[in-house]
């Protein structure tokens, strides 16, 4: 499979694509005042209880109180599965529910070291665990754990017999480790580095954890280029492709001496285009914020994410089909299908997902829509839960949610329809205007760049983002001017170059 990781890194964010055969599959933005939290590791203080809920609060230093079950705190046997979502099967040990009550586990004004599980969504708090997980190249150290579990994406039997002897042999008793599936085929060398590393790095936590008080940061994750390097790219990966010389150059000095094999396929873009335009990634990312999704014979889906759950509606549109209403509607469907799963992975929406095929009569039909579902799903490194489509056409199902979506990510409640649908935010607007001023072509150095925007985009711009117009002022060496136009709607904007 010819696959690409594309970075994009200006000074406001980094853009992660990760592309099969030239198709974006799955997007990651990091911005520079809303870093992911997400396996974070915090000494928090217990606020508040909840026996009716079997959870409690956990204060962590942010603005909204984190949320632990139960589960997570008791000395049951839990799922590590907390790392990029990968299928994971313990050699013993299944989850099941704690029997001990939260009031009998945490009591008010505790200290506990917690760590994120999954980011705050909307009007929820961060979800943290008392699990701890800490991901290396190619194993996931579990502390306290006596546990192997070896990555299910690992097929073959002989491989998967050989990594548990050589994790076996080399732990030290009361640590567990998850073998993750970069380590097929791997040398007995590479895991005893792993091991030694994250030996030290969960001693230096446990000193920083004596040493500071509640709420605190503990320990932080690797920033999203490194977390790339580390997890997605692996012998599958062609290219990866970084348009900053700085950070290419860490990159590679991180590769040259952890991941050898791999340092050719780091290359630098130079030139002059955006590298996110010239694979085609920016116009992904228009269409991945819109409603309405339109199918290659005229059909069409609409996606609605709600808090609890998103509903996907199929409809066959302008398609009109050429013998029968059965085959129009199964054409529909089963094209549907495939282009849901990867709406699916690349605006990466989570949790309880319902979608809603147009009613077909025969039972073979559903049938084949069905499975086409399931394989287009196949190739989703989420967990997922799916269920046999019903007699109403609707498929139930459910995605892990550990980050935001997309659309989460890029958007915020609009203004003009009171929260019913979304726009995008003034910091999207922002960047994206950087990002236009940087793809014009050179201009004569007597030449000023004129910006014309919603007095709300404007305001953002003299004020929050007046480092990034200086900073890009002296990268491009034009003056950058300010105009607000409160006739301009807040997506709108025009980028102009005047004497």
């Amino acid at each position: 499979m010819n696959n690409d990781i594309i970075i994009n890194v200006t000074g406001e964010e980094i853009r992660v694509a990760l592309l099969e055969n030239g198709q974006v599959v799955e997007l990651y933005i990091d911005r520079k005042k809303e870093e992911g939290i997400v396996g974070n590791i915090y000494k928090g203080r217990v606020a508040k209880v909840l026996p009716g809920m079997q959870a409690s609060f956990i204060d962590i230093g942010l603005e909204k109180a984190a949320f632990l079950y139960a589960t997570d705190v008791s000395n049951t046997m839990e799922e590590y599965v907390r790392f990029m979502d990968e299928e994971i099967e313990f050699t013993e040990g299944k989850r099941r529910k704690t029997a001990v009550p939260i009031e009998d586990l945490l009591q008010e004004g505790q200290e506990i070291l917690v760590q994120v599980a999954k980011e705050p969504i909307g009007m929820k708090g961060a979800r943290v665990t008392s699990y701890i997980t800490l991901p290396g190249r190619y194993l996931v150290f579990m502390p306290g754990v006596d546990h192997i579990g070896i990555s299910r994406r690992i097929k073959e039997d002989g491989e998967r017999k050989r990594l548990k002897e050589i994790i076996s042999r080399l732990k030290r008793s009361g640590a567990g480790y998850i073998v993750r599936t970069v380590s097929e085929g791997q040398p007995e060398e590479e895991f005893i580095n792993d091991m030694n590393f994250l030996d030290l790095l969960w001693q230096n936590i446990e000193k920083k954890k004596e040493r500071q008080s509640a709420p605190s940061l503990i320990h932080s994750d690797l920033d999203l280029i490194f977390r790339v390097v580390r997890d997605l790219f692996t012998t599958d990966i062609k290219r990866l492709v970084i348009d900053s010389q700085e950070e290419y150059l860490k990159v590679r000095d991180f590769t040259d001496t952890y991941l050898p094999s791999l340092s050719d396929r780091i290359e630098l873009y130079d030139k002059e285009e955006s590298i996110f335009d010239l694979h085609g990634i920016e116009i992904e990312i228009e269409r991945a914020l819109k409603r309405k999704i339109w199918l290659k014979s005229g059909g069409y889906i609409v996606i609605d994410e709600a808090e609890a759950l998103t509903a996907i509606d199929v409809n066959t549109g302008r398609y009109v089909g050429k013998k029968s209403l059965e085959e129009t509607i199964l054409k529909t469907n089963i094209e549907a299908a495939k282009e849901i799963a990867y709406q699916l992975r690349l605006r990466n929406i989570g949790g309880i997902i319902i979608v809603d095929f147009i009613d077909m009569e025969k039972e073979e039909n559903r049938r084949k829509v069905y499975t086409t579902f399931q394989e287009a799903l196949s190739g989703d490194k989420a967990r997922i839960n799916i269920f046999q489509i019903s007699e109403l056409g609707l498929i139930e199902m459910t995605r892990k949610r550990v980050r935001k979506s997309l659309s989460s990510s890029l958007c915020y409640p609009c203004p003009y329809c009171e929260g019913d649908g979304y726009i995008k935010s003034p910091t999207t607007i922002c960047y994206e205007i950087f990002h236009e001023i940087r793809k014009k072509p050179s201009m004569p150095l007597d030449k000023r760049v004129m910006v014309e925007v919603h007095p709300a985009i404007a305001d953002l711009l003299y004020d929050e983002e007046r480092q990034s117009i200086d900073a890009l002022e002296k990268e491009i060496q034009k003056k950058i001017y300010i105009k607000a136009d409160p006739n301009l709607h807040q997506e709108q904007y025009e980028v102009r170059f005047s004497p």
